[in-house]
């Protein structure tokens, strides 16, 4: 079974390619990758803080969040 990765985004350009880059490098067969929209989904912005991410781009693998670049801390998608 794969581990499982979490990209969040807020759909800017710079989250836009940041996933494609990252999200498109990761190994399939290590994990599977789930990616959020937190500006369509709201609701999953505490779960990102609770996880390490303080803005996105943002990519939580293995318990801990790699901030990619800077596109919007989270405090402005609430």
């Amino acid at each position: 079974m794969a581990d499982k990765a979490v990209f969040y985004h807020a759909g800017c350009p710079v989250c836009v390619e940041a996933e494609r880059r990252f999200v498109d490098a990761l190994d399939g067969d290590r994990y599977s990758v789930e990616v959020v929209h937190l500006g369509e989904q709201k609701d999953r912005i505490d779960e990102a803080e609770r996880a390490g991410v303080k803005s996105v781009p943002a990519l939580v693998i293995d318990g801990s969040a790699y901030h990619i670049n800077h596109g919007v801390d989270l405090s402005a998608l609430r």
